[in-house]
């Protein structure tokens, strides 16, 4: 563990608190660096999704009331 790392307390569920020491013993991880990898993913994909809302930003809006009517019309629903 590097030393420019921060200490930080989380609960988590007891069931995934098993399943995340179970996992890390048999992978030979620790705690710590499993949540580091699982943080580091899901602000991965936060990062994507921001950069596909600025991509589309200028499309244009589709309302749901307006997508269900044209199911109908169309026989789908």
């Amino acid at each position: 563990m590097s030393s420019l790392t921060k200490r930080s307390t989380v609960y988590l569920d007891p069931s995934l608190h098993r399943a995340l020491r179970i996992k890390a013993a048999e992978t030979e991880r620790s705690i710590s660096e499993l949540v580091n990898e699982a943080v580091k993913h899901a602000l991965i994909e936060d990062s994507i999704d921001l950069k596909s809302f600025e991509e589309r930003k200028d499309e244009r809006l589709v309302r749901f009331e307006d997508v269900l009517k044209k199911l109908k019309k169309n026989g789908k629903i």
